[in-house]
């Protein structure tokens, strides 16, 4: 009895359909940052354009509940804020607000910066602050439950923001023993010294002690952390591996991270997935413009596979985020 109180109290009630806005938040010195949010709302949503996908929402609609969690997320390296939209929705719809940042200098359509790794997680750490203190709705948000996913270079940013601290001299010893991997392959193709983050800092990475629970997802420069780097990592966390992925080969990705942690992440290998399918599915015309990020391989349903994703990161952020109240 005590029990089924405890979660009526700590689950919020689910609300027909899904809000959604996009804001731009000024980010010190720099451009403004560009987020989109989705929110449970009991007004009704209709079909709406974001990007090249199609998302059913009830644009600046009324938000529906009180003391909801929140989940930020961080897109992959050439992403944008929408690009686990699907995610976002479906975690909207199990009562959270999500809220995804764009990051400057590593987005589809500026890679001005994408190599300067600290600013990732100093933007989402903006977005919290955003999110906490600032956004209209924020006075409906439970600041003690706080949840990061990230994916690829996202799901770096989101290892840092839960304290991680890698290393990037490491990238150096990597790549003369892995040339023919593809970072090491762009890299040389950039004219970029794989030396570039050997005197970085450890007070560059910005830690997030808001944030309770991560799930990474193909997260980039695993081997750059080690034992050390992820020493202070003491958050519940859900770990994604693509067997199939040859973007970022095993074991020296995934399975470097899962081996440091101080504790064993909830962890899932998805047979016969390639890197890109943590992505959503794409339509005909966005295949036909990206074949390496559209395309699975043939016996590979990226569509039913996202239904379980989703469900399965909403389970868990339901089950850490509550037991943290």
């Amino acid at each position: 009895m005590i029990a089924t109180l405890f979660a009526l109290l700590v689950t919020p009630a689910l609300a027909a359909d899904v809000g959604f806005e996009a804001v731009k938040m000024a980010d010190g010195e720099g451009p403004p940052l560009t987020a989109g949010i989705w929110y449970p709302t009991n007004a009704a949503a209709t079909p709406h354009a974001l990007g090249s996908f199609s998302q059913t929402v009830a644009p600046g609609a009324l938000i529906a509940g009180h003391r909801l969690p929140l989940v930020v997320i961080s897109h992959g390296g050439g992403g944008w804020y929408g690009g686990h939209y699907d995610m976002a929705l479906a975690l909207a719809h199990a009562g959270f607000v999500a809220a995804a940042v764009s990051h400057n200098g590593d987005t589809f359509d500026d890679q001005s910066h994408v190599l300067e790794l600290w600013r990732r997680p100093a933007q989402l750490h903006r977005l919290v602050d955003y999110m906490l203190d600032e956004w209209h709705g924020h006075g409906r948000i439970d600041a003690a439950r706080v949840g990061a996913f990230g994916f690829s270079n996202g799901g770096f940013t989101v290892l840092v923001a839960a304290g991680g601290t890698p290393d990037l001299s490491k990238i150096t010893p990597y790549c003369e023993a892995h040339p023919e991997h593809d970072l090491c392959k762009d890299l040389k193709q950039a004219g970029v010294d794989p030396r570039f983050g050997a005197n970085v800092p450890d007070s560059v990475w910005v830690h997030d002690p808001r944030i309770k629970a991560v799930v990474a997802a193909a997260p980039a420069f695993g081997f750059a952390f080690g034992s050390a780097g992820l020493s202070s990592v003491h958050v519940p966390s859900q770990l994604w591996r693509a067997a199939d992925d040859r973007h970022q080969p095993d074991p020296y990705y995934d399975e470097a991270v899962r081996a440091s942690l101080p504790q064993p992440p909830e962890y899932h290998v998805v047979a016969h997935a390639g890197h890109y399918d943590f992505l959503p599915p794409c339509d005909a015309r966005l295949s036909r413009k990206m074949p390496e990020i559209c395309n699975s391989l043939p016996d590979f349903d990226r569509a039913a596979f996202h239904e379980q994703f989703n469900a399965a990161v909403v389970q868990f952020f339901q089950a850490t985020l509550n037991s943290n109240r």
